[in-house]
């Protein structure tokens, strides 16, 4: 399977891994098609342009089988998958249960090298230095549970970082007596060079770790990973960076962000199946991490030995491959220039709104398709449940000590008129209040 798919190659490539699909789902090769020859009509186009084109988004829009019924804006936690990849799914999944102790571990699992080396390829490292886990907080886990440091080690992150880590850090702070230290990032910032300086202030002498989101899940906040990375490196400190929601989702290689470690959950931006993930270890630094579960000492400077998890399902692994064939086919620099798009276009109709204000700047450096409002003087929970309740408009209510107001993250199969209609309602809460 080749991940390297141009647009042109974008239908015989999927129809190859959905093979068996199609036959049982002709629907699905005639969406294929459409697919085909939508991104054959904007390739003269370069990525802004392909961002407005209403008619190429349509059938992407397609080629998932989300309900109309629920405006879903909450699409950061987890995302649903395209067809292509929920028919692959099931498609695996019956083939595991044939005589399954061979069919799973003879036929199936081995193909996930397949997977490795394609995701490798999207992330611009060596395969050997990727590992398919279940989602970010796994990856990550890993990495943070398996480093050794000695009491008084200081790692730094912030107070926004995502709270499964921070609860990680707490428990090796009360069991071992390391130090974590946090700081705050403006909110947002006036530039990404403020938060460089705010970790650059935050480094002390015992300072060991950064631990870094590369965009922060609550508010979007896009933040400056190969700065803080080539600062971090010059003071010899390590950097493992959080990237549960970037991957996927703008477009970038390992290369531009000179981190040591990288974790993400791929059910998110990539539209992979529930419960995939992936971890990068820089080469030179595996044989010195403990993995989360034993792995025999044999394994010691082998990427796998953090996929020792016991047994599993080899088909969701295996159905990451037909979601990057997706995410190829539209091309990271169209999807992320989409994505920009529609984040856009609700944030500028409401942004001259009176009372309404952003805890998300709109520099495009520093945000993508998550974006965080607030209207003043209302609570985030009541407009939530106002949204659901009477619209059935999906969204995520934020409440930080440091901030309040509700998350909103479209997809490419969000439509302009879904936004249009939530646009609607914030305007009608900012002017008139919520409805009684």
């Amino acid at each position: 399977m080749n991940f390297d798919t141009s647009r042109r190659d974008f239908l015989s490539q999927a129809g190859k891994g959905v093979g068996l699909a199609t036959l049982a789902f002709p629907s699905l090769a005639s969406l294929l098609k459409e697919v085909e020859a939508a991104s054959r009509s904007i390739e003269h186009l370069n990525a802004d342009q392909v961002a407005m084109d209403e008619d190429y988004w349509s059938v992407i829009q397609n080629s998932f089988t989300v309900t109309r019924g629920i405006v879903n804006l909450n699409n950061g936690g987890v995302s649903p998958s395209p067809r292509i990849v929920t028919e692959a799914l099931v498609r695996y999944i019956w083939q595991q249960e044939d005589a399954t102790a061979y069919t799973m571990w003879q036929i199936l699992e081995p193909q996930s090298e397949t997977i490795r080396t394609g995701l490798a390829e999207m992330f611009g490292c060596d395969r050997e230095e990727i590992a398919i886990t279940r989602n970010a907080s796994e990856s990550l886990e890993i990495l943070l549970l398996g480093m050794d440091f000695k009491p008084g080690d200081e790692i730094l992150t912030t107070t926004q970082d995502y709270p499964r880590m921070l609860t990680t850090l707490r428990q090796r702070e009360r069991r071992e007596g390391l130090i974590l230290k946090t700081i705050q990032i403006p909110i947002p910032p006036k530039n990404l060079n403020e938060i460089t300086a705010a970790f650059e202030k935050g480094i002390t002498p015992r300072t060991k770790l950064i631990l870094i989101s590369h965009q922060v899940n609550i508010t979007g906040q896009i933040t400056p990973i190969k700065a803080v990375c080539d600062m971090a490196r010059a003071k010899g400190i390590e950097t493992i960076v959080d990237g549960a929601h970037s991957y996927a989702q703008f477009d970038f290689q390992q290369k531009d962000l000179g981190c040591d470690y990288f974790g993400t959950s791929l059910h998110k931006w990539l539209y992979a199946p529930k419960g995939t993930g992936m971890l990068y270890v820089k080469r030179d630094k595996i044989e010195k991490l403990w993995p989360l579960m034993a792995a025999e000492s044999k394994q010691a400077n082998d990427i796998r030995k953090f996929e020792e998890v016991g047994t599993h399902s080899a088909a969701p692994r295996l159905a990451i491959g037909e979601a990057m064939l997706f995410h190829n086919g539209i091309g990271g620099k169209r999807k992320e220039a989409r994505l920009r798009y529609l984040s856009r276009y609700w944030m500028n109709r409401l942004k001259d709104v009176p009372r309404i204000g952003f805890n998300t700047s709109f520099d495009p450096a520093q945000f993508c398709a998550i974006a965080n409002v607030k209207v003043d003087g209302v609570d985030p929970y009541a407009i939530g449940s106002y949204l659901f309740a009477k619209n059935r408009i999906f969204t995520t209510p934020i409440v930080h000590e440091e901030f309040k107001g509700i998350r909103i993250t479209p997809n490419v199969y969000t439509t302009l008129g879904e936004l249009d209609r939530f646009c609607g309602l914030m305007e009608q809460i900012a002017t008139k209040g919520l409805p009684s």
